[in-house]
């Protein structure tokens, strides 16, 4: 324990961020940075529990408590209290591939389960895990480390995601020759793709995809396995592949008004910006543009806030974002969101800030159900009907969504994203290699295991699990890895 009363002399501090006014004018990151001196305070705030939940990474009432790869949180709090930051680095990589990923974009589960928080605030694990892995980059200590022996066998990694890579990581580690396939012109998956660059700027992702290559890892990008290559190619040429194409089947919602002009699935108005930013720094108008537009996004959650951010930094002339869940309260429910369950608690993300910030007020609006479109009569979105909708719990459990007489509102949209969440992974690999799939059409492998229905086939991430966190497809990433060395070579040293 770095001090025993830490977490009583001092206070949970987050690093300040950027002014959201200011931040809305460009596409970098957000956040700014602790000092050593800052950062050592918030380690000191560390217990070192006996049992420390902060990483058991299990499921709780249906979300995840502590941290999935089991980051080894206490160590590493103690090593930086102690300024022993190259020391902190090799604990952190012991257990996570891509800390400058998580240490970014995770919700941090590890937080939610802290004993601290029983009785206070939670220690700033997340902000220590970025400053760790970022300062190791800064001084030189992490570099490429490819294995010293290689044994001969080859494996195929559909999708560059963080389970892909996590998994190439892994195999290459163990001396196997591994080549990520990638469908989109960039390597990374929904790091790339997905996570706005606010979030998570691309040069982060692209620095270790470089590391990774200098370790012998061969990426092929623009390359669509089911399609450019055929699945049962990819099978006879490999000792073994590992599926982890994710879960991108955006899910619809189906209503009078659907076709009309200006009604956008979320990952394709996010997509089409990123791609845009990238390519040209926006100047070539290849996306969908919010700017002096009203806009509506349909879905609560993470998708839903980052198509508000990007909204934002278009110019729009208004945001709100529909929820269908009731507006979370200030503090835990101790009996029915008892610690160590993640809390489910009011917070404003990054995105409500920035709204809040240019337009006076939270963007979300709670417990609304979207009715209708109504086009202008030349095919484009004018407007939209919601109602407000109440959840009931019958006497099995089972949720109950009815709508509220007399709640009915008209909303002037011109544009209007769909983020209401993804339905599995596409279907093009199953179909051709004949896969077994869950009652979710997700692809079929035990936990743990990972194999599928066919020989030399493994599956991993969301691709297998469903649409989850990042530190989850880490998780899958690196223990599918471990299962493949074992298929190859009947024993394995990978963690």
């Amino acid at each position: 324990m770095s001090t025993p009363t830490g977490f009583m002399e001092y206070q949970r501090e987050l690093p300040a961020d950027r002014d959201p006014l200011e931040r809305i004018k460009d596409w970098q990151e957000f956040h700014k940075h602790f000092s050593d001196e800052q950062l050592k305070t918030q380690g000191a705030r560390c217990m070192d529990c006996g049992t420390p939940y902060c990483h058991t990474g299990i499921e709780l009432a249906g979300s995840v408590s502590g941290c999935p790869v089991n980051n080894l949180i206490p160590e590493w709090n103690n090593l930086i209290y102690r300024g022993l930051w190259r020391e902190a680095l090799d604990r952190l990589h012991k257990t996570n591939n891509f800390p400058e990923f998580t240490g970014r974009v995770c919700p941090a589960p590890c937080e939610g389960s802290c004993t601290v928080g029983l009785i206070g605030d939670a220690v700033t694990i997340k902000t220590i895990e970025q400053a760790i892995i970022d300062r190791g980059f800064d001084e030189g200590w992490v570099v490429p480390q490819p294995p010293k022996v290689r044994t001969g066998k080859r494996v195929a990694v559909v999708g560059s995601g963080p389970a892909g890579m996590a998994t190439a990581a892994q195999l290459n580690k163990a001396g196997h020759t591994v080549t990520v396939y990638e469908r989109a012109d960039r390597i990374g998956g929904l790091l790339t793709y997905g996570i706005p660059t606010m979030k998570l700027e691309k040069h982060v992702v692209q620095r270790r995809v470089d590391l990774m290559e200098a370790e012998g890892i061969e990426f092929v990008t623009n390359t669509e396995i089911g399609k450019d290559i055929t699945a049962n190619e990819l099978v006879e040429n490999f000792d073994a592949v590992v599926l982890c194409g994710g879960s991108t089947r955006a899910r619809d919602v189906q209503m009078e008004g659907r076709d009309l002009n200006g009604v956008h699935m979320a990952m394709d108005y996010l997509n089409g910006t990123i791609k845009s930013y990238l390519d040209s720094n926006l100047e070539d108008g290849n996306y969908i543009s919010a700017k002096d537009k009203n806009v509506i996004v349909i879905g609560g959650g993470d998708t839903g806030s980052d198509c508000v951010a990007t909204a934002l930094r278009h110019g729009c002339k208004s945001v709100t974002q529909f929820g269908t869940h009731a507006k979370a309260p200030l503090e835990r429910d101790s009996i029915n969101n008892p610690w160590p369950q993640f809390p489910n608690v009011y917070t404003l993300d990054y995105a409500h800030e920035e709204a809040k910030a240019l337009f006076g007020e939270d963007p979300r609006a709670f417990s609304v159900l979207t009715k209708k479109f109504v086009g202008d009569g030349n095919g484009n979105l004018k407007e939209l009907h919601t109602v407000q909708i109440e959840r009931t719990v019958d006497e099995t459990g089972r949720k109950i969504y009815s709508e509220i007489p007399g709640t009915e509102k008209v909303w002037p949209a011109d544009l209007v994203f769909i983020a209401v969440g993804f339905e599995g992974p596409e279907t093009p690999i199953i179909e051709q290699l004949g896969l077994a799939q869950d009652k979710r059409s997700n692809v079929k492998a035990r936990y743990g295991k990972y194999v599928t229905s066919v020989d030399k086939v493994f599956a991993a991430g969301d691709m297998r699990r469903g649409q989850s966190l990042v530190v989850w497809a880490i998780n899958e990433g690196r223990e599918a890895a471990r299962e493949v060395d074992k298929y190859l070579m009947g024993a394995s040293m990978l963690p």
